[in-house]
């Protein structure tokens, strides 16, 4: 890589830090190609993106963007898994290595909070951003019905007791 593929990637990066919702960072020891390349497809899957690079180039990228904080966390070999949904990567991410122990969350960063291994599984933990919506819109919708339901009830009673009235007539 010559250094204009170099300033170039570490542009890359930095756009990828200052643009994201959610930064993890992950060792990735062992990993065979056909893992790595599930977990790239399972992150595709939910609009989130896996990446390596070499440690120094992204610590280069990281100076002065509101991610700088988690420099430290690139020692050995590293991953990241990030998206814009704040949920999508860290839950691919926790999945991903509850089912394979050779890869490793360290931490992330969620804008300018620094998450620990534990507030990545935290967030992965969460509804995704889709899921909240669903449930939003259902929350929405359940008052309006009831609320079509209530106003035609009345007016429904009010018919039913007109025909009485009116069968009534009609027998005497």
């Amino acid at each position: 890589m010559d250094r204009a593929e170099k300033s170039q990637l570490v542009e890359d990066l930095g756009s990828v830090f200052n643009d994201t919702g959610v930064v993890v960072v992950a060792h990735y020891t062992g990993l065979t190609v056909a893992e790595m390349t599930t977990l790239r497809a399972r992150m595709r899957d939910v609009g989130a993106s896996v990446r390596v690079a070499k440690n120094r180039l992204v610590k280069l990228a990281l100076k002065g963007t509101d991610v700088e904080h988690i420099s430290d966390l690139f020692q050995g070999p590293t991953v990241l898994a990030y998206s814009a949904d704040p949920v999508a990567a860290p839950k691919i991410a926790v999945e991903f290595a509850k089912g394979n122990e050779k890869l490793v969350v360290l931490g992330g960063a969620m804008g300018t909070t620094s998450l620990d291994p534990e507030g990545v599984k935290a967030l992965a933990a969460l509804p995704s951003l889709d899921e909240l919506r669903g449930k939003l819109v259902g929350l929405m919708a359940a008052p309006a019905t009831q609320i079509a339901r209530v106003l035609s009830a009345p007016a429904g009673q009010v018919a039913r007791v007109i025909g009485a009235y009116a069968d009534k007539d009609e027998a005497a």
